[in-house]
């Protein structure tokens, strides 16, 4: 959070090896060319390149991935792309800290735990998606920036239109929408303004509406798609294996470090970049403007830092892993994220030590439709 330059995560690994380090030609899911950068050390080495960028001089001719918004292709401004960012985490990471959301950390389990209460009262079966995974992000991040959760389903549309894949008209329509919204939002805020992130940003005499606006949209977005994502395959990762979710409960000392090991084990969307100049990186030349991607997932399972990468091991270790980041573009609502992946799991494990599966994992679907991806629904008995 904002979290573009974090990765949202498709589904669980599968066996598959990790591909070997180093650049190789790919195309992109729209036919573009690419470059595709594998491998731990070469990822992060390519985090911290200040000659790869997410804007491009020519936008309109650049290789994209799709057509959402925040991933399809360039974002900002080519002449000003790093003061601009700079200047955005400045201006916002004050507000995720790890002591705010610290204090914060209660009402996020309060949250979570009357969430647990209302499915608890339906009864099982369930779907785990609709009961938490979808509402626990939205209701955290519309009490951070004081928007009303009664609006939850128009903005849930709008997002999940920012962020489809292949229909830019309706990409359109949910980034108009949902940034008219958020200016409408400001326009109360500088009226009547209250203890949330929005009303504190309406304080800066420095920030305008429009910016405040394009802020918490992008928070809006940020702020709960992906966590909606990693609490679903992370909980879908620990009920395909009992024994996880048994050890997790018998252990709660461990969800921390559990948290970690799922985020590691997920499958992170590749992170786009685009070279500044021409390059060489690792060998290869590329060309200014050439795009390149941040093989997440191969750097998150490098068997030469990972020791049985595929396996999820709440004893691991070794490494860290990327799907927050890294350096200056580590996501600021990592802390945020953290919180509430803990309190989602470390709820459900210690409710429910009997919840399972209600269909078999190979009949779930995935969203593929949106860039984050995720699961469609997560159907559970206890």
């Amino acid at each position: 959070m904002t979290r573009s330059d974090s990765a949202p995560a498709s589904c669980p690994v599968t066996d598959t090896a990790a591909a070997a380090s180093g650049m190789s030609r790919t195309q992109t899911p729209t036919g573009d060319p690419a470059w595709l950068a594998t491998g731990y050390h070469l990822v992060r080495e390519l985090f911290t390149e200040p000659n790869l960028g997410r804007s491009h001089p020519h936008p309109e001719t650049a290789s994209r991935m799709g057509e959402s918004a925040f991933f399809g292709g360039p974002v900002g401004n080519f002449a000003s792309e790093r003061a601009d960012h700079l200047r955005m985490k400045s201006l916002l990471q004050p507000h995720f800290s790890v002591r705010r959301m610290r204090e914060f950390q209660p009402r996020v389990e309060a949250i979570t735990a009357r969430l647990l209460d209302e499915m608890q009262a339906q009864g099982s079966p369930a779907d785990l998606h609709t009961a938490l995974a979808v509402p626990l992000p939205l209701l955290v991040i519309c009490e951070l920036l004081g928007v009303p959760y009664e609006d939850r389903d128009s903005f849930r549309e709008w997002v999940s239109a920012v962020g489809n894949v292949s229909d830019r008209a309706k990409v359109e329509w949910g980034v108009a929408e949902l940034f008219e919204y958020c200016r409408k939002s400001v326009e109360r805020k500088r009226r009547d303004p209250g203890d949330d992130v929005t009303s504190r940003l309406c304080a800066d005499p420095e920030l305008s509406d429009q910016e405040i606006a394009t802020f918490a949209m992008m928070l809006l977005f940020a702020g709960h798609e992906t966590s909606v994502v990693h609490i679903g395959v992370g909980a879908l990762m620990l009920l395909g294996e009992p024994a996880l979710w048994r050890r997790l409960h018998e252990n709660p000392a461990q969800l921390a470090t559990a948290t970690e090991e799922l985020l590691r084990a997920c499958e992170p969307t590749d992170l786009p970049r685009y070279a500044r100049t021409d390059l060489e990186l690792d060998g290869v030349r590329v060309a200014a403007g050439d795009l390149v991607l941040l093989g997440l997932t191969s750097a998150n399972h490098d068997p030469t830092v990972f020791t049985e990468p595929s396996r999820v091991n709440f004893d691991r270790q070794e490494g860290s892993h990327f799907t927050f980041g890294y350096g200056v573009r580590y996501c600021i609502g990592a802390p945020l994220a953290r919180i509430e992946l803990q309190a989602a799991f470390g709820q459900l494990v210690s409710r429910f030590p009997q919840m399972r599966l209600a269909v078999e994992k190979e009949t779930l679907l995935m969203r593929d439709e949106v860039f984050t991806g995720g699961l469609r629904t997560l159907p559970v008995c206890w």
